[in-house]
């Protein structure tokens, strides 16, 4: 019996831990540092909410590389076709980013929150997948299109006039 249980949580993937480890610690730290910037502007999809989202689009596309490693003929590896997991990763955070967008008081508000979510996903994709030159490509400009861009909107936006 302990036999049994010693194999069960013995590490039995492909894929060498110390890289599903790597991958998951840059989809954490590339999302989170996306996140930290939406939580400094208190936003309701902050750090937690961007680690959480590229962490799961990691953990995707590591368990696909592990099934599709895992062999089988060629209907089987169809079954395991790794775009069908990005298509789903992308579905499911457009329908979260989705509720992130709200119309009040005339207004749409968190539009970028739920662009910067659905962003996360991708770099987590990017990290799952080992594009790291995906990952902190798209992550660096990610942060600069929210911090600097953002800075610049608000500084040459103009207030309407009441009419």
């Amino acid at each position: 019996m302990l036999d049994i249980l010693i194999s069960e949580f013995s590490p039995n993937t492909d894929m060498p831990i110390g890289i599903i480890a790597l991958r998951i610690l840059g989809a954490l730290v590339l999302c989170g540092a996306i996140g930290f910037e939406r939580e400094q502007r208190d936003r309701p999809a902050g750090l937690r909410t961007h680690m959480l989202v590229g962490l799961a689009a990691a953990v995707y596309c590591i368990l696909t590389l592990e099934l599709m490693a895992q062999g089988g003929d060629a209907v089987d590896a169809a079954r395991y076709d790794p775009i069908r997991v990005i298509e789903a990763v992308t579905s499911g955070v457009a329908f979260l980013a989705a509720g992130m967008i709200v119309f009040s008081q005339g207004k749409v508000r968190g539009l970028t929150t739920g662009a910067s979510l659905w962003l996360v996903a991708a770099v987590g994709v990017a990290c799952g997948l080992g594009l790291w030159d995906v990952a902190v490509l798209t992550a660096i400009p990610a942060l600069v299109v929210i911090r600097l861009v953002g800075r610049m909107e608000k500084r040459f936006s103009k207030e309407e006039d009441p009419v």
